[in-house]
């Protein structure tokens, strides 16, 4: 018996990307299924057009209304929604398939409706069929390369995933909708192993990915915030990013998205047709490439720190990565049936390897890299061999293995101008205080490391990493300092030598200037004295004090970690 599909929103930039591959690459029979006649129609003549003794019908619906009976009517095996955006969305179509019988996949990388749709699990076991969301470049393929790279590790630490596409690969509107339902909006991210919140579209950094080069990138609300976490309980960091190709669309809403947390506006998604519009203006501009990575850090097979990379670049089929996990996942249930009955997340259900055959068809080029962890800590790989003339306390607080967590007393000096407090509240400076409780914990990530000071109420963070032309490199989101690192008879001392944007150096009349002083007094305590401030804008923060050693551990919402935990993800391999 054909297996038939049908695809909603099947006129819209993911949909007929999916109908497409599928006439092209299966025997399916395919029903084309939307809300406008006219598109739809138009739709039906153009793919019967391009093959051969082949069904291809059209069928109008709303998804959000359908009921099972039509469903029931167009006698098929599968239904797909390509039809988002799918942010504070129900699960409409999805309950309408399973009250039909008929199984269902979709292309949700919606947070919030992934994280909800495992609720119909016992529905899809009852009927007999087998419900998924996500199948698509997240949690599907992000997935699918994460436990191909640990595949028998003994620990996952840190994840991070990103994705760029190339400008000439125009957003559709309901791409730029989801954007903008989180740009400037608190998102929950896990962060030294605890959930922490940042805004959509911050922490914003220059990377550069294979293939592709330097690109903007940005955080993102996805599925695998939650889901890595859930499935890897051994992880510290996870985060998503994404990003647009010109960096002045991508800059700029980096920017615009201070006017919502600054809640001057409560959104950006009414401007969404205006964005889009302004994207389609440009698309001649840039380039078709655009390019994935998924970078993990943990303890391999063999009890050692490892490091590993995976990487796409993509020369114009960038635009159907996207559909290809739905692909695959169909073209295994045509030929072998669905598996277990349930409502899952797509994550752990597709090996990496179905999905490379998808790729193969395509201008698609995937590379994977993996290199032993330093265990040097990052001040010892700064300094060289003046780490080991520093105060045995001072080596040990600054060699953690993973991490280290230090409670005492500060006091705070504020920014001294109007233009120094806004400057403070952008990177999170604490305001002026006297003798608050100071939390600061440091935890190595890689190569580098995570410096978070909670002072009081109020919490910074930056990464410090080894600069390759010697010193330390502290990372404030895009903005990075370059210091230089002394041993004294105490401790060390810190002072910025150049400042950059990402890779791009900025002015050294306008450089910050930072004096830092770190040792050990007559009690034996860790003691420091921090001065950072700016030319014509003078002192940002001046934070001195001291802090000993604890074993207190950051708060984690354990009611999250417990709902996700209890979901019926697809099992992981076994880690150690």
């Amino acid at each position: 018996m054909t297996f038939r599909v049908l695809v909603v929103g099947a006129t819209g930039a993911f949909g007929r990307r999916l109908v497409e591959q599928l006439a092209a690459t299966t025997d399916c029979e395919i029903i084309l299924a939307g809300r406008n006649s006219a598109k739809l129609d138009a739709a039906v003549m153009r793919l019967n057009g391009k093959v051969l003794n082949r069904v291809i019908e059209g069928a109008i619906l709303d998804k959000d209304t359908v009921h099972a009976a039509r469903l029931r009517a167009l006698n098929v095996n599968c239904v797909v929604d390509a039809a988002g955006p799918f942010q504070n969305a129900e699960p409409a179509l999805a309950r309408a398939a399973i009250a039909a019988g008929v199984h269902y996949i979709d292309l949700a990388d919606a947070r919030d409706f992934v994280a909800r749709f495992p609720e119909l699990d016992g529905e899809a076991k009852a009927a007999g069929v087998l419900a998924v969301t996500g199948a698509s470049s997240t949690p599907a393929l992000s997935n699918a390369v994460i436990d191909r790279l640990t595949a028998g590790w003994q620990r996952v630490d840190d994840v991070a995933i990103a994705i760029s596409p190339g400008n000439r690969a125009q957003p559709g509107l309901s791409v730029v909708e989801a954007i903008l339902s989180y740009t400037g909006k608190p998102v929950r991210v896990w962060r030294n192993r605890g959930w922490v919140t940042r805004p959509g579209w911050g922490d914003l950094i220059l990377e550069d990915m294979p293939e592709i080069g330097n690109r903007w990138l940005s955080l993102c609300e996805t599925p695998d915030l939650d889901i890595v976490p859930a499935r890897f309980p051994s992880v510290r960091t996870a985060v998503f990013r994404a990003g647009v190709e010109l960096g002045i669309f991508h800059v700029g809403l980096w920017l615009l998205s201070f006017a919502v947390r600054l809640r001057l506006v409560r959104s950006l998604t009414p401007y969404a047709r205006l964005f889009h519009d302004i994207f389609e203006g440009f698309s001649a501009f840039g380039h078709e490439r655009g390019g994935m990575t998924v970078k993990v850090e943990g303890v391999d097979a063999r009890g050692r720190r490892a490091l590993a990379r995976w990487s796409l670049s993509a020369d114009g089929d960038g635009p159907n990565i996207p559909i290809l996990p739905a692909l695959a996942l169909i073209r295994q249930w045509s030929k072998q049936g669905p598996g277990d009955a349930g409502a899952k997340v797509c994550a752990g259900l597709l090996d990496l390897a179905a999905l490379e055959n998808e790729f193969a068809r395509l201008k698609i080029r995937t590379r994977s890299e993996t290199w032993p962890g330093n265990d040097a800590p990052v001040m010892a790989q700064a300094m060289g061999g003046a780490f080991e003339t520093m105060p045995s306390l001072v080596r040990h607080i600054h060699a953690p293995s993973p991490r280290i967590d230090l409670e005492g007393r500060v006091d705070i000096d504020g920014a001294a101008s109007w233009v120094g407090q806004l400057i403070s509240r952008v990177v999170g400076f604490a305001n002026t205080a006297r003798d608050l409780h100071a939390f600061v914990s440091i935890e190595r990530a890689g190569l580098d490391e995570i410096w978070t000071r909670r002072f009081g109420t109020d919490s910074f963070t930056s990464r410090m990493s080894a600069s390759r032309f010697g010193g330390l490199c502290e990372s404030f989101g895009p903005i990075v300092l370059e210091l230089e690192a002394q041993a004294t008879s105490r401790g060390f001392a810190l002072t910025v030598r150049r400042w950059r944007l990402g890779a791009i150096p900025l002015p050294r009349f306008l450089m910050p200037a930072t004096r830092a002083q770190v040792g050990i007094d007559d009690q034996a305590r860790y003691t420091f004295d921090v001065w950072i401030g700016m030319p014509l804008v003078g002192r940002l923060i001046h934070y001195r004090g001291w802090l000993l050693e604890t074993a207190a551990q950051p708060v984690i919402d354990s009611a999250m970690t417990n709902n996700l935990a209890s979901q019926p993800l697809a099992k992981a391999p076994t880690r150690g």
